[in-house]
């Protein structure tokens, strides 16, 4: 469904009511509840029966007209059947359900008196309540889900960091720019106040890169090493199962905390108390006897 569809969807009805239709429909819908109630639990005469009838199926006639206009007006999509299937179920007539292939399922009585009363009550309050019980829920469950869906992720990233080659990766990238690293070695140097003196010596910048070399030869070997790999990967694993098992104790705690019963009493100190006032001291007699 399109936005220009959707904002006309939206436009009507108007939730909460505003003009004297759209009371008139919440009205409407009030009655059909009490209609539909006042038949499925009461037991009333046949005339009067026949009257709810031709009243219920009126309102369910206007029910449908209103549907229908309300449908037009989105170009017939079918989504707008999917988006208000409750007020489907609602326009079903009184007359229907009471007829004798109907009469045993008065559950099908129950659940189209809860369509109109979900249909009165949409009207009343529209989006707002419909966002209370979506924040509410999306916290409720947000709360109940967060801990271990972090937890079955930090497996899954355990998983993958054993399975990788980081020294590896990191030698490709000295390896890349080691032009640019040797220059940059070689500038540190002359500029080190420690290490300028080596400019008095002969072939000093030989001397200087022959070094530099030599480092980034060992520096690609550590990272070539199995060994050094295996190393960087118990670091991240350790690293990980730490955090792993810190959000699995807070869980543990807060399902503790909320299952733990309120030990407290009247006066807020939790502590148990001795009945008849604090205890009595032995008597020195008594100390002697013992």
């Amino acid at each position: 469904m399109s936005t220009t569809e959707t904002e006309a969807l939206g436009a009507y009805p108007r939730k909460p009511p505003v003009l004297w239709t759209d009371w008139a429909m919440v009205a409407l819908a009030v009655v059909s509840v009490a209609l539909i109630a006042w038949i499925s639990f009461f037991d009333v005469a046949a005339s009067t029966e026949r009257t709810i009838f031709i009243i219920d199926g009126v309102i369910c006639a206007i029910f449908a007209a209103e549907f229908l206009w309300r449908w037009r007006r989105v170009g017939w999509h079918p989504k707008f059947l999917l988006y208000n299937w409750y007020e489907v179920l609602g326009m079903v007539p009184a007359f229907i359900l009471t007829a004798p292939w109907f009469r045993a399922f008065r559950l099908l009585r129950i659940v189209v008196a809860l369509a109109r009363l979900a249909r009165a009550i949409d009207r009343v309050y529209g989006d707002r309540i419909t966002a209370a019980v979506v924040t509410r829920a999306t916290g409720t469950v947000v709360e109940a889900v967060k801990r271990p869906i972090t937890v079955a992720v930090l497996d899954e990233v355990a998983e993958v960091l054993r399975t990788g080659n980081y020294t590896a990766n990191i030698a490709a990238a000295l390896e890349e720019n080691r032009d640019e690293m040797d220059a940059m070695i070689l500038d540190m140097v002359k500029n080190d106040p420690q290490t300028k003196r080596v400019k008095y010596i002969p072939f000093h910048d030989d001397i200087i890169r022959l070094i530099a070399d030599t480092v980034f030869r060992m520096v690609f070997q550590v990272l070539k090493d199995p060994r050094t790999d295996e190393l960087v990967s118990d670091v991240l694993r350790e690293n990980i199962d730490q955090m792993r098992d810190s959000v699995q104790r807070k869980d543990d705690q807060d399902k503790r905390a909320s299952a733990q019963p309120d030990v407290t009493g009247a006066g807020g100190t939790g502590s148990p108390r001795v009945p008849g006032g604090t205890p009595s001291r032995p008597s020195a007699s008594d100390a002697s006897t013992r």
